[in-house]
């Protein structure tokens, strides 16, 4: 799978006294989409790092369009457009519920060898679940 959607509500305490998202909490965002991709594809982050990968974020970037507000829907969709290799890299799209683009956002993450601290290859439970 090259893409996941889900969704959520802003909850209160990730928002300003005007009501509106601050803006540091996309990133968390952004996080919640690529773990949600990788369950999708019936893979847990949690059990990744238990055997011994993660994934720091190297590279972030987020364009920012429009302000969500407290209790909006948010969608939140996560593409990965080409093959991984020792990087993986993601584009994002937020959306409310009026389906109106709030940001667009990459990432990219370093799949790194806990132990040796080291950069690895990306998985193949991953690339062999990718249609890409």
């Amino acid at each position: 799978m090259d893409f996941n959607e889900f969704s959520f509500r802003v909850r209160y305490g990730e928002t300003d006294q005007m009501g509106v998202v601050y803006h540091g909490n996309y990133a968390q965002y952004l996080e919640m989409g690529r773990v949600e991709w990788l369950r999708s594809m019936g893979i847990s982050y949690k059990k990744m790092e238990e055997n011994g990968i993660m994934l720091p974020v190297i590279s972030l970037n987020i364009l920012f369009k429009k302000s969500a507000v407290y209790d909006d829907l948010l969608t939140v969709t996560t593409y990965v457009r080409k093959r991984p290799m020792v990087r993986i890299e993601f584009d994002y799209e937020i959306r409310n519920e009026a389906k109106e683009l709030l940001i667009e956002a990459n990432t990219v993450l370093a799949f790194m060898d806990m132990k040796s601290n080291k950069p690895i290859k990306c998985p193949d439970y991953i690339l062999d679940n990718l249609d890409i």
